[in-house]
């Protein structure tokens, strides 16, 4: 039996008509029309209802997140909904968020349109970067009791060991990619004093707070303003949500060179700042996040491979090429974790 048709996948028994019999427990009344929504992790369809009405459904990996992790992550959603911060919270169907249908976790949120935001638009950045600041400010207010925080063991190291132990790096490169991980990890590593090897802010020192944990532009939608003054950016998909430092919500919206990315920065804080301080230290902190989500997504694509939708999306992925530019790519990291960091 060839892999795409290998039963023994995750969803493999999530089928149109379970979507629509999932639907039809809550009390909602689909009209047959399914449309699968572009997701890798968990499998979204847009649905739409005898009313008219658009739903989103989402069916979480089973496994990944606990009943209870999930609901942590509703009811985040539903704290920044409820201060006007526009985000997509679940609905609230026969008294709960989070259902069961045939073994399948799954909630139910309104449908919303929109199109990525035009990052190169400086007063786009920093109408973001407000929201990002209530978003955090809600946050901050206290802590996740369920749902895991972003940390070097995790996104560092469990992920290098997960790729050596199962003998996912290809052979040809397997000694200088788990050396360049080695050093790379160890630049981030924080000292008893609190700093990086690197001499920078360490990741255990910035304050722990609740993130969106995934804002990169694919998270954020952007809608016209029209003519009641309604539109901007919304947030969808906290199914990442998880506590850490808040700049891992502010350095996937940076691209392009050092200039492009300082310039970014700063549109994004001069709008965070209108509505929440910021500790500049943690500028310190983007590159060695970004070399841990360099890290975790290899691991990542491995762990889902018995998924079909991964060898179909992801097709390069194992390759030699694809293990050349991953040390490559730890090699700059390692580079630009010991320069010096980003200022705005």
């Amino acid at each position: 039996m060839s892999e795409l048709q290998d039963p023994s996948h995750p969803y493999a028994d999530l089928t149109p008509d379970c979507v629509i019999d999932a639907l039809c427990a809550t009390g909602l009344l689909p009209d047959g029309r399914l449309t699968a929504l572009s997701s890798y992790e968990n499998r979204v369809y847009l649905a739409h209802q005898d009313d008219g009405d658009k739903v989103v459904a989402k069916f979480y990996r089973p496994g990944r997140w606990s009943r209870a992790q999930i609901e942590e992550e509703h009811a985040f959603s539903q704290e920044l909904a409820a201060k006007e911060i526009p985000v997509v919270a679940p609905l609230v169907l026969q008294g709960r968020t989070v259902h069961e249908h045939a073994g399948f976790l799954f909630s139910v949120s309104p449908w919303r349109g929109g199109r990525r935001p035009e990052l190169d638009d400086w007063e786009v950045l920093e109408w973001i970067g407000r929201f990002l600041a209530r978003i955090h400010t809600v946050g901050s207010a206290q802590p996740f009791a369920h749902r895991p925080a972003l940390d070097l063991q995790s996104f560092g190291h469990e992920s290098m060991r997960y790729l050596l132990d199962n003998d996912i790096v290809a052979i040809e490169v397997r000694s200088r990619w788990q050396q360049a991980c080695e050093t790379a990890l160890a630049l981030i590593a924080p000292a008893a004093d609190g700093m990086s090897a690197a001499g920078h802010f360490g990741l255990q020192s910035a304050k722990q707070i609740r993130l969106h944990g995934d804002c990169h532009p694919g998270n954020i939608l952007w809608t016209p303003l029209d003519d009641s003054g309604h539109g901007g950016p919304h947030f969808v998909d906290l199914d990442d949500a998880r506590s850490g430092p808040a700049v891992q919500d502010l350095w996937m919206l940076l691209s392009g060179d050092r200039g492009q990315q300082t310039q970014q920065l700063s549109a994004l804080l001069e709008g965070y700042e209108q509505f929440r301080p910021f500790d500049r230290r943690e500028l310190a902190l983007i590159e060695p996040l970004r070399t841990l989500r360099l890290l975790h997504y290899s691991a990542w694509l491995a762990r889902r491979w018995q998924d079909p939708i991964f060898a179909i999306n992801f097709p390069w992925f194992g390759t030699l090429d694809y293990w050349q530019s991953q040390v490559d790519m730890l090699n700059e990291q390692i580079e630009a974790m010991q320069a010096q960091p980003l200022y705005a």
